[in-house]
């Protein structure tokens, strides 16, 4: 009887114990989360190199730089706001502004430092790569997972971090 009432009170995404068993589930959800995801690289970038477009980082940073309007973002901003990594960020910038999708503009606030905005042809490039980014997200995670699996996906995963 304590113990039922015990997981009444629990709910149900409370961590779980420290156990073997935890330890060995953590594993199994860690090993399948990275195949998941590059299973899910290698396909989408196979696909964007298909079309002859950018890697998904330039995707990336088209996309935040196109959200953040007119004003562009200063570089420490737009890393925050990645999905990917960017060790490298100011190179690809670099290679960016000289393929002519992003432009660095002074700072007003600072006149030291500068902000990365994206111009006509970056917002182009940003749609031409979304015709083939989405229909390979959709192919990764559309065909396996039925509407209500992708919700409790993206919520769990979104309780992780």
């Amino acid at each position: 009887m304590a113990e039922e009432k015990q997981a009444a009170a629990t709910p149900p995404h409370a961590p779980v114990g420290r156990g073997e068993a935890s330890a060995e589930a953590d594993v199994a959800a860690w090993i399948a989360l990275a195949r998941a995801n590059r299973r899910a690289m290698r396909l989408i970038e196979g696909r964007l190199k298909q079309a002859g477009l950018p890697q998904l980082a330039w995707y990336d940073v088209l996309w935040e730089l196109e959200r953040a309007g007119a004003d562009g973002l200063r570089p420490f901003a737009l890393e925050r706001r990645l999905l990917f990594e960017q060790y490298n960020l100011s190179r690809l910038a670099d290679r960016m502004a000289k393929a002519g999708l992003v432009e660095r503009r002074a700072c007003a606030e600072d006149g030291r430092g500068h902000m990365l905005a994206i111009t006509e042809q970056g917002r182009e490039m940003r749609e031409r790569m979304w015709a083939v980014y989405r229909p390979a997200i959709a192919a990764v995670i559309g065909s396996s997972l039925s509407l209500a699996e992708k919700a409790v996906l993206a919520g769990l995963l979104d309780r992780t971090g």
